[in-house]
C-alpha cells in the first residue's frame, strides 16, 4: 500500500504539508495533563452521582458509556480533519500542531454547548422508547443506533470519504422510528417517525452543503473585488508560511470551525449518553439534581398557572374517567401528534395528578428514589404534549394563556432535559482525543482530491469562514449540521469560483456519500436490530410452514434483554395459506449469553383470528 503522504512511486516527499510537525512537542504534554485532569474529574463526579443509586449494573454501564464515547472518538478523527485541512495545506500551521490545536477547541466547544442540538436529535425518537429506555427494547435501540453510526463512519473513513456523522446519526434514528412502527404488533399504540421534525432536520442537513458551496464561491468573488493583494490568492510556495495577516485569518477560521464542530457535533453523543444513564441508573439521572438549581417550586407554580389556562378551553361534557384514562389520552395525542377535545381535559388532569404527587417534596433530593423514574416519565410526557400547543399550535390559545404554557414547558425542560458537566467533559475528551488519531485520510481528500489545483490562502479562508458561520448559526437554532459536508462543499465552491476545476471522481463520491448516508444508516440500523425470524431449516422443504405455502411477510426482531431474558419475545409475521398470523412468539430453551448460542424450542402464532387458522410448528432443539 502506498503511504498517503508519499509520492505514487513510494518516494518520501519532505515538502509535503502532512510531514510537518513543528511546534507540537510542548503541546502534547500540556494536552496530556488536561486529559488526565478530565478523567479524574469524570470518575469523581460519576461516583458522586451514583451514590444515590441503590444498585448499579457496572458492566452494563461501562459497556454503554464505552460505545457512546467511542462514537464521539470516531467522530473526532472523522469530522474534525476537515477543520485542519486548510491550515495544513496552506502551511499556516504544522500538521501535528494544527490537529492538537483543533482538538483543544473541539474540547472547549463541547464544554460550552447548550444541549439544544442533543435534545433536538432525541426528539426524533419514538416517545415510548424514550419513556421505556430502561427496557430491553430501549437498550437495543441505543446500542444498535450507536454501533450503526460507528460502523458507517469507520467505513467511510477507511475509504477517505468525508461523509457526515450527523447524517449517520439522524439516519440511524429515523431507522429506529420506522422499525418501531413497521414491526410493532397490529393494533398496538406505537409511534414512528415525527416527520415534521425529521423534515426540518433533513432539510438542514441536505441544504447546508449547497449553502456552503455557493456562499464560499460568492465570498471568494467578493474577496477578490475588495482585497486586491495578490498574495491572498496564491498557492503556498514550499514550506514558507503565508504572510502574518493571512496566517492569522486562516488560524482564526480553523479555530472557529473546530469550536463550532465541538459545540454542535459533540451534543449528538451527549443526548444518547443521557438516555443510557436514565435507563441504567434512573434514580441518579431521571431528574435534574444540579445543586444550584431548585426548579421544583417553580415547576409547581407554573403547573398551577397552566392548569388554570387549560381549564378555559375544556369543552362542556368532555371528561376523563380516571388518572389512567387521562395518561392514555395524553400518550395517544403525543403518539399521533394530534389534538382533540378530550386531550385538553386529559392534559389538565394529568398535570394536576403529577404535581400532586410531587407536592410534599421541597426539592428533587427529597423525592423518594422509587418515585423518581415515574415522575420523570410523567414530566417528560407532559413536555411532549405541551410542544403540540407551544410549537405546533394544535390548540389555539390567547397570548396570556400561551405564555403560561411556555413558562411551564421551560420548567418541564429544566427537570428532564439536562446534561451534567462530567458528561460534557467525557464527550469533550473523546472528541478531542479522536481529533488527534487517524485524521490524515480525510485531510488528504479535502486538501488534494477535491480541486485540480493546490488550495490557495483565499480559498482556505473563504471555505473555513463559511463553515464556521453556518455551523455556529445552526448551533444557536438547535439544528444539527454536517461540518464535513459544509466545509468540503465550501472548498469545492472556491475551486469552481477560482476556475481551478474539480476532480469529478471525488466530487461524485462526495455526492453519493451526501445522498446515501441517511438511507445506509437507516438500513444499517435496521439490520443490527433485525435477525432471521426463525432458526435454520424451519423454512426448508420439510417445514410445515413451507408445505403450507408460507412466506415471511415482514422480518421482525427479538432482543436479548437485560430484564426480559427469560420471557417469550416477539419474532416475526407470516402468511400461512389464506390466514394471517400477525405475530410469532419465540421461546428460547437456553440463554447462553450470545445470540449465536441460543436454541429455539417452539414457535406459536398469536393472532386476533382463531389460533386454529395458523400453523403451529415444533422446532428441534438442536436446529
Amino acid at each position: 500500500m502506498v503511504d498517503i503522504v508519499s509520492s505514487e512511486a513510494g518516494i518520501p516527499r519532505p515538502d509535503h504539508p502532512l510531514d510537518s510537525s513543528g511546534g507540537a512537542m510542548w503541546f502534547l504534554p500540556a494536552f496530556g495533563v488536561l486529559v488526565l485532569v478530565g478523567v479524574v474529574y469524570v470518575g469523581y463526579a460519576l461516583s458522586q452521582d451514583l451514590a444515590v443509586a441503590k444498585t448499579v449494573p457496572w458492566i452494563l454501564l461501562g459497556i454503554a458509556l464505552l460505545i457512546a464515547l467511542g462514537f464521539e472518538f470516531v467522530n473526532g478523527f472523522h469530522d474534525t480533519a476537515n477543520a485542519v485541512a486548510t491550515v495544513i495545506y496552506t502551511r499556516s500551521l504544522p500538521a501535528e500542531f494544527a490537529v492538537m490545536w483543533s482538538g483543544v477547541f473541539n474540547f472547549l466547544g463541547v464544554l460550552t454547548s447548550s444541549g439544544a442540538v442533543a435534545f433536538g436529535i432525541l426528539s426524533l425518537l419514538p416517545v415510548e422508547l424514550i419513556l421505556q429506555v430502561g427496557s430491553s427494547s430501549g437498550f437495543a435501540m441505543v446500542f444498535a443506533l450507536l454501533v450503526a453510526a460507528i460502523l458507517w463512519n469507520l467505513g467511510t473513513w477507511f475509504l477517505g470519504l468525508p461523509a457526515s456523522s450527523s447524517h449517520t446519526m439522524v439516519g440511524s434514528i429515523i431507522g429506529v422510528g420506522l422499525a418501531n412502527q413497521f414491526m410493532a404488533p397490529a393494533g398496538s399504540a406505537t409511534s414512528g417517525v415525527d416527520w415534521s421534525q425529521a423534515t426540518n432536520v433533513g432539510i438542514t442537513l441536505l441544504v447546508s452543503p449547497i449553502i456552503g458551496f455557493f456562499a464560499a464561491a460568492i465570498l471568494l468573488y467578493a474577496m477578490k473585488l475588495l482585497v486586491r493583494n495578490p498574495a491572498l490568492y496564491e498557492a503556498p510556495k514550499g514550506n514558507t508560511p503565508p504572510p502574518w495577516w493571512i496566517r492569522g485569518l486562516l488560524i482564526f477560521t480553523c479555530t472557529g470551525v473546530s469550536f463550532a464542530h465541538g459545540s454542535n457535533d459533540g451534543q449528538k453523543g451527549m443526548g444518547l449518553i443521557m438516555l443510557i444513564l436514565i435507563g441504567v441508573v434512573p434514580t441518579a439521572y431521571a431528574l435534574n439534581r444540579t445543586p444550584d438549581i431548585n426548579y421544583l417550586e417553580a415547576y409547581k407554580s407554573a403547573s398551577a398557572n397552566v392548569e388554570t389556562a387549560l381549564g378555559k378551553y375544556v369543552k362542556p361534557g368532555v371528561t376523563v374517567t380516571d388518572a389512567k384514562d387521562a395518561k392514555a389520552a395524553v400518550q395517544d395525542a403525543v403518539r399521533t401528534r394530534s389534538w382533540s377535545d378530550k386531550t385538553t381535559v386529559a392534559l389538565q388532569t394529568y398535570i394536576h395528578n403529577t404535581t400532586a404527587g410531587l407536592q410534599p417534596y421541597a426539592s428533587v433530593d427529597t423525592v423518594p428514589t422509587d418515585l423518581v423514574s415515574n415522575a420523570r416519565n410523567d414530566i417528560y410526557l407532559i413536555g411532549e404534549a405541551l410542544k403540540l400547543i407551544d410549537k405546533k399550535q394544535l390548540l389555539p390559545m390567547q397570548a396570556a394563556d400561551l405564555k403560561a404554557v411556555t413558562d411551564y414547558h421551560k420548567a418541564v425542560d429544566n427537570a428532564t432535559k439536562f446534561i451534567p458537566l462530567w458528561v460534557k467533559i467525557a464527550v469533550a475528551l473523546a472528541l478531542g482525543l479522536g481529533t488527534m488519531v487517524g485524521w490524515k485520510r480525510i485531510v488528504v481528500t479535502v486538501g488534494e482530491k477535491i480541486g485540480k489545483s493546490h488550495l490557495t490562502y483565499g480559498q482556505g479562508a473563504a471555505a473555513e469562514l463559511i463553515a464556521m458561520v453556518t455551523i455556529g448559526m445552526a448551533d444557536r437554532l438547535g439544528l444539527p449540521v454536517s461540518t464535513t459536508h459544509v466545509l468540503s462543499s465550501g472548498v469545492a465552491g472556491t475551486m469552481a469560483a477560482n476556475g481551478s476545476g474539480l476532480q469529478w471522481s471525488t466530487v461524485r463520491n462526495l455526492l453519493l456519500a451526501w445522498v446515501l448516508t441517511l438511507q445506509a444508516a437507516m438500513l444499517d440500523r435496521a439490520g443490527l436490530r433485525a435477525v432471521h425470524c426463525l432458526p435454520p431449516g424451519v423454512l426448508s422443504g420439510r417445514s410445515p410452514l413451507r408445505r403450507n405455502g408460507a412466506a415471511c411477510g415482514a422480518v421482525f426482531f427479538w432482543v436479548l434483554g437485560i430484564e426480559e431474558m427469560s420471557r417469550p419475545t416477539l419474532a416475526c409475521r407470516f402468511q400461512v395459506g389464506s390466514s394471517l398470523c400477525r405475530s410469532w412468539m419465540v421461546t428460547p430453551s437456553a440463554l447462553a449469553g450470545s445470540v449465536s448460542h441460543l436454541r429455539w424450542r417452539k414457535v406459536r402464532c398469536v393472532s386476533s383470528r382463531p389460533v386454529s387458522q395458523c400453523s403451529r410448528i415444533e422446532v428441534p432443539e438442536n436446529s
